[in-house]
């Protein structure tokens, strides 16, 4: 668990809002290196519980340099799991409902910079992206076997590129004859159209592949459908996303309950209805100073919410 492995993003910030009671339980849905982790901990008392849960197995050779000075934590639950099983890996742990609830989305430093996981445009890899290694769906088998038209919605919808119909007609067109097994042979493979600054435009591309690989958006949904029920009253979240797919999903989620845009048609006068009280009404994002220090903060936004106390 160290500065190299992963910066903790807005980590002050996020640590205030959730306004930590030192007996309570907490859940951190993206363990990671441990840094949100660790600082909840240190305001814990002995009867404090904080149940980490990370489905990369990178993530679990970090507890250790979490528990360096107390091996025999007992207030440590991990999970080896995708936050999106939240509530069934709590019950297994004989937890029904907890004092607060965050999650640092999207991919760690660690993850980048590891060239063979593939996630990263600056190493030659294999085309993998896989977040949980046990799953068998890779960025190399999007490529390689979806059609056009649902390779053209995806790179539209979660990479917003630009030529997202060209590329997805050319991938079809050249797959049967270039290799896209390799990060190198994808790239040469598409250079003749790229839009723009290459490394913005692969970076694009290579989100919405990632998003599609690991399910991003359905794992996001599903754990937040599941946190008005877990958390206690006055219990609080805080959601930490990367790109604007995310952000809109925790905003419309924590304002109204569900993920639809609010209607515009001022004849419809339907309240929103959510067992939650938004404690951000504009997004947190990083101080300069932490932009400068970190370079991923820059996309971060963290928003808040609270349980409603029932009269």
């Amino acid at each position: 668990m160290t500065d190299t492995y992963h910066i903790p993003v807005l980590l002050a910030e996020t640590i205030e809002g959730l306004n930590i009671k030192p007996d309570g339980i907490y859940v951190d849905c993206t363990f990671g290196c441990g840094g949100h982790a660790k600082a909840i901990l240190e305001r814990l008392s002995a009867k404090g519980k904080l149940v980490a849960f990370d489905q990369d197995d990178d993530a679990k050779k970090n507890l250790p340099a979490l528990m360096a000075d107390k091996p025999d934590d007992e207030r440590i639950i991990f999970v080896p799991q995708n936050f999106r099983h939240l509530q069934r890996f709590l019950r297994l742990h004989n937890i029904i409902a907890v004092d607060g609830i965050m999650a640092d989305l999207g991919v760690s430093s660690h993850q980048f910079d590891e060239a063979g996981r593939g996630f990263s445009i600056r190493y030659n890899a294999e085309l993998d992206m896989r977040m949980d290694q046990r799953q068998t769906l890779t960025a190399f088998e999007v490529a390689s076997t979806y059609t056009e038209q649902r390779l053209h919605k995806l790179f539209e919808q979660y990479g917003e590129v630009t030529n997202s119909k060209t590329l997805a007609k050319k991938i079809v067109d050249v797959r049967s004859t270039a290799s896209l097994k390799s990060i190198d042979g994808f790239k040469n493979a598409f250079w003749e159209i790229v839009k723009g600054n290459p490394n913005k435009y692969f970076a694009q591309v290579f989100q919405a592949l990632r998003i599609e690989v690991n399910d991003e958006l359905g794992a996001l949904k599903e754990m937040l459908q599941q946190i008005p029920s877990l958390l206690k009253p006055g219990g609080r979240v805080a959601i930490i996303t990367f790109h604007s797919l995310e952000d809109r999903l925790v905003k419309n989620f924590f304002r109204r309950g569900s993920f639809d845009e609010p209607d515009e048609n001022p004849f419809i006068n339907t309240e929103p209805v959510s067992e939650l009280k938004v404690i951000t009404k504009k997004p947190i994002v990083a101080t300069d100073k932490e932009m400068k220090q970190n370079s991923r903060s820059r996309s971060a936004k963290l928003r808040l919410a609270e349980k409603i106390m029932m009269v």
